[in-house]
């Protein structure tokens, strides 16, 4: 009997761990993308539905989950959006598309946005971003187009990122409209494709 009621609990423990371990990863997210939102000027209300109470964030607008309810994509093209972008970006560790472009987002690019592995597009063309491009995101092996252009972004495209275009699977690199110091030829081919450099012709090559 004593072995049983031990079995018993031990089983109710591992349940409830379990049950509270499925929602941890959403609330993450959910503190994640509310933080993001408390730092954005958003005359619109697209962001409106952003309720930091709900358990995951798959209801709000703008914001698309798998069938377990973790965020894989975020787009807020063309919203009228103004503020930065936040480091808690970090933690959406299986966003595949990140698209922000046409707003007036403004900052750096956080180093942060390395951790993003899965991700496949990062669309932050047309803001006014500043700053270098984080060397973190020659992390993003996964990434197949990246638009950068019409930003004020300034330094090198770090050796990092050149990497993704001989080693990953990157197509699209648009840095274009920036003050960059130096970009690369203007095709790259890989093992897996051509990839396109959309960059200033004024720019010295690499």
């Amino acid at each position: 009997m004593a072995s049983q009621s031990h079995l018993y609990v031990l089983f109710v423990i591992v349940v409830g761990v379990a049950a509270f371990a499925a929602p941890v990863k959403c609330n993450m997210e959910v503190d994640a993308l509310y933080t993001w939102r408390t730092m954005l000027s958003d005359p619109k209300n697209v962001l409106q539905s952003w309720d930091p109470t709900l358990v995951n964030p798959c209801t709000w607008l703008h914001v698309t989950c798998n069938s377990e309810d973790i965020v894989v994509r975020v787009d807020l093209g063309n919203a009228g959006l103004s503020g930065p972008l936040v480091p808690q970006l970090g933690l959406l560790t299986n966003l595949q598309y990140l698209s922000v472009y046409k707003n007036n987002i403004s900052g750096s690019i956080p180093s942060e946005i390395g951790n993003l592995k899965k991700l496949i597009s990062l669309g932050l063309f047309n803001n006014q971003l500043s700053g270098a491009i984080p060397a973190s995101i020659g992390n993003l092996r996964s990434l197949q187009f990246m638009r950068l252009n019409n930003n004020n972004l300034t330094g090198r495209i770090p050796r990092e990122v050149i990497q993704l275009i001989i080693n990953g699977s990157l197509r699209i690199l648009n840095v274009a409209n920036n003050s960059l110091a130096g970009t690369m030829r203007a095709t790259n081919s890989t093992g897996y494709a051509i990839t396109s450099v959309i960059q200033d012709p004024r720019a010295r090559k690499y």
